[in-house]
């Protein structure tokens, strides 16, 4: 487990290098974790622990599926993996799926958040991201961790929560 202090930084863009963006729910003595510790270009930023119940960031490294997943409390888990992204694909695939029900909340270049739901039980419904980040000529795909329930909001937070590591 981390000893972090957090701020405000670079949320991701359309190009993945980032753009400035304030978010209310970060505190102003929280830093940047960089992640060069297990070879990615990218600095986490950490959310507030204080909406969290105090919980501070836990990354693990998962050999077997390759990915780092990173978690805070309830309300923040996401995975990080480098491979190229297909936002399209995604969107695909979702139209394709035959058991959810999926709609697109954000549609950009390199993020989609979408809703899925059981059209037979209406209290099964979960929120996801899926967003490629670009740091030179490497591409990770940044999405929420399969099988925890998030609301839109923490999938937003998260969604800021990665970005590209600036040049030394």
């Amino acid at each position: 487990m981390f000893g972090l202090l957090a701020c405000d930084g670079p949320a991701p863009g359309a190009d993945g290098a980032g753009t400035a963006a304030t978010d209310s729910t970060r505190s102003a003595s929280l830093q940047p974790v960089d992640l060069a510790a297990y070879g990615l270009p990218l600095l986490l930023l950490p959310p507030d622990p204080e909406l969290n119940n105090g919980a501070e960031p836990t990354i693990v490294w998962k050999d077997g599926p390759g990915v780092l997943e990173i978690k805070a409390g309830e309300h923040f888990g996401l995975t990080i993996a480098e491979e190229p992204g297909d936002p399209a694909r995604l969107k695909a695939d979702l139209d394709r799926d035959l058991l959810q029900k999926h709609t697109v909340l954000m549609d950009s270049t390199d993020l989609v958040m979408y809703r899925s739901a059981f059209p037979d039980d209406p209290s099964l419904v979960f929120i996801h991201f899926y967003q490629v980040v670009r740091a030179g000529d490497r591409q990770f795909v940044v999405q929420d961790v399969d099988g925890l329930r998030f609301n839109e909001a923490d999938v937003r937070t998260m969604a800021r929560s990665i970005v590209v590591k600036p040049p030394a």
